[in-house]
């Protein structure tokens, strides 16, 4: 099993090549964090708790999008 850690997941109803797309993988995350200006070195940033909100929405979505039959 692939997970949002190890795998890129995009909604398929909104995915367009070429174009940036809504992740459902920790590519938010890593937005984030560039976004703040963090330099990847120990330690890392405090995360918010709308940002922490955001990321369990998008799992929670991606758990039940690939598990729904």
């Amino acid at each position: 099993m692939l997970t949002p850690d190890s795998s890129r997941f995009w909604p398929a109803d909104s995915y367009q090549p070429g174009r940036p797309q809504r992740s459902l993988d920790k590519q938010f995350l890593r937005d984030w964090s560039t976004s703040i200006g963090w330099d990847r070195k120990e330690p890392g940033p405090q995360i918010p708790a709308d940002v922490v909100d955001a990321m369990t929405t998008r799992y929670s979505e991606l758990l039940e999008t690939i598990t729904k039959s």
